[in-house]
């Protein structure tokens, strides 16, 4: 089996190119690896724990599921490597790439070299209630920055708050109005355009109650 390791103290952009090629040898030798030994993705049930980043340690289980009388003693699997020996083990790698892809793989890679992302570990609400402080544009930039971003900079609920923190009153009327176009749309309406809207529907809930009566 090919494998190419990446080592400590080199450029970092020939580290992300070896990387983008070792993911890629990884792969092409899983396969081969899967052909010659007739694996089976629905034979064995496999777990990949990262754990904390303080834990510094990546956790691989597996495990069978069958009906089959033989495999019923057959306990789980499980091997445990320090971030330093995962970047050194080349078959554990093989196994990740083949079961989880070349992405989870890449991001195995990231954490056992101190490259943690911690936005991505934030939960919505706190992104929503960060981000509800950036100025327009700055919005605008992080929409283009990931589909996770581009969600919330485009959530509703986002714009509520943006909302809320421009107008020093919002009636219940302004809710029910942006319940119906949206607090993102509301607040690039201009002022005249949302008195307009707020008349009609005042209008069509009067005569909404003169039909009734």
């Amino acid at each position: 089996m090919t494998s190419v390791l990446i080592r400590r103290g080199r450029d970092t952009r020939d580290v992300q190119a070896r990387r983008k090629d070792h993911v890629e040898i990884l792969q092409e030798s899983s396969h081969l690896q899967a052909k010659e030994r007739g694996l089976s993705r629905h034979q064995t049930s496999q777990h990949l724990d990262l754990g904390r980043p303080a834990s510094r340690t990546v956790i691989f289980r597996w495990w069978k599921i069958s009906l089959r009388s033989e495999y019923r003693s057959t306990k789980p699997g499980e091997v445990k490597e320090s971030h330093e020996d995962f970047l050194e083990n080349s078959h554990l790698q093989v196994q990740i790439a083949l079961i989880f892809g070349a992405r989870i793989l890449d991001h195995v890679f990231n954490l056992c070299e101190g490259k943690f992302d911690f936005l991505e570990r934030l939960s919505d609400n706190l992104l929503l209630s960060i981000i509800s402080y950036l100025d327009l544009e700055d919005i605008a930039r992080l929409s283009q920055t990931s589909c996770r971003f581009a969600k919330l900079c485009m959530a509703d609920k986002l714009w509520e708050q943006i909302v809320q923190s421009a107008c020093d009153n919002i009636t219940p009327e302004m809710r029910a109005l942006a319940a119906d176009m949206g607090w993102r749309q509301m607040f690039f309406t201009n002022k005249l355009q949302l008195q307009r809207r707020l008349r009609k529907r005042r209008e069509r809930q009067e005569s909404q109650r003169d039909s009734q009566l």
